[in-house]
């Protein structure tokens, strides 16, 4: 099968952990070891969350002028390229040599006109104290929301309307390698009115963009995988329980969490409608059995009603 792996912020970095290149890479390790065992007999696209760290690359601009920060942009892509490298060495150490692995910055376009610009909600960067983050909030000239009992930065995340790199990894694809690719939602881009490519500061949302890219290339299987077994209803109640599988119109009827699972169910949602496929939602720890149908929530059209676990 032909298969894109989008891996949770958890995946690289576990909430509450230091904002290190070791921290990150001991996880990263973890995934790499459950991706090289689905990448044994299929064709494999990893895509990945860039949240903390391009809030971190952020944090580090304030050592410069105001005048001299970097855009979120060009962060995007120092991001792809640094947990992209470490994705592709891990990797390299469990899959065989002569399977080819690369990493390619991604750029996707995005309207100018999207109204996420004056709604920013995606969250970037580590988190704070509340009179913390209104101080950094204050001297930064950020927007900031609660994210649990701490608070974050939040900046635009506008949808993905096309992503440039298409071909090339098309290209790779049919070399049988394994591709990292659209990390953090990829970098994203649109066209000013003079018709000039030129980024853009925000951040595109990873399952939204991994979806795009899991139907442009006409993937069989789209998995989200993220620190919960799978999609609960009920969720923290005595009611809870885990969704098996269920069909996209059915699933659509549900509301959850914007900031969590709320931007995978709809990502799921839309590619299983728009291409009669599979999308699975489950726990990294499970992706075997996620590719078997036996772990995680699956979406399909196919699915009649909606079971249990």
């Amino acid at each position: 099968m032909r298969i894109v792996v989008a891996l949770g912020g958890n995946a690289l970095l576990k909430r509450g952990q230091p904002l290190t290149a070791q921290a990150q890479r001991e996880n990263i390790k973890i995934a790499a070891q459950a991706l090289a065992k689905i990448a044994e007999n299929n064709e494999l696209i990893i895509t990945h969350g860039n949240g903390p760290q391009v809030g971190l690359l952020a944090l580090q601009g304030n050592a410069y002028k105001p005048d001299e920060l970097y855009p979120l942009d060009v962060l995007g892509a120092e991001t792809e390229g640094m947990i992209g490298y470490m994705i592709e060495q891990e990797m390299g150490n469990f899959v065989p040599f002569e399977r080819p692995l690369a990493t390619l910055l991604t750029m996707v376009e995005v309207d100018p006109k999207d109204p996420a610009f004056s709604h920013p909600t995606k969250f970037i960067g580590p988190v704070y104290e509340e009179a913390e983050a209104k101080k950094l909030a204050k001297d930064n000239h950020w927007s900031i929301k609660p994210d649990g009992q701490k608070w974050r930065r939040v900046v635009a995340s506008p949808l993905p309307k096309r992503i440039f790199e298409i071909r090339p990894i098309r290209w790779l694809l049919e070399k049988n390698t394994i591709v990292i690719a659209s990390g953090g939602g990829g970098i994203p881009t649109m066209y000013d009115a003079d018709s000039h490519l030129k980024g853009v500061e925000a951040v595109i949302d990873k399952d939204l963009s991994s979806e795009l890219l899991a139907r442009e290339l006409g993937a069989d299987l789209y998995i989200m995988a993220t620190d919960a077994e799978a999609v609960f209803l009920d969720w923290d109640t005595p009611e809870q329980r885990g969704i098996k599988c269920v069909s996209p119109i059915d699933l659509a009827n549900y509301e959850f969490a914007a900031g969590s699972m709320g931007p995978k169910v709809s990502a799921a949602c839309q590619f299983a409608e728009k291409t009669g496929k599979t999308a699975a939602i489950g726990s990294l720890e499970d992706l075997e059995q996620i590719v078997a149908g036996t772990a995680g929530t699956r979406v399909s059209k196919l699915v009649g009603d909606m079971e249990s676990y």
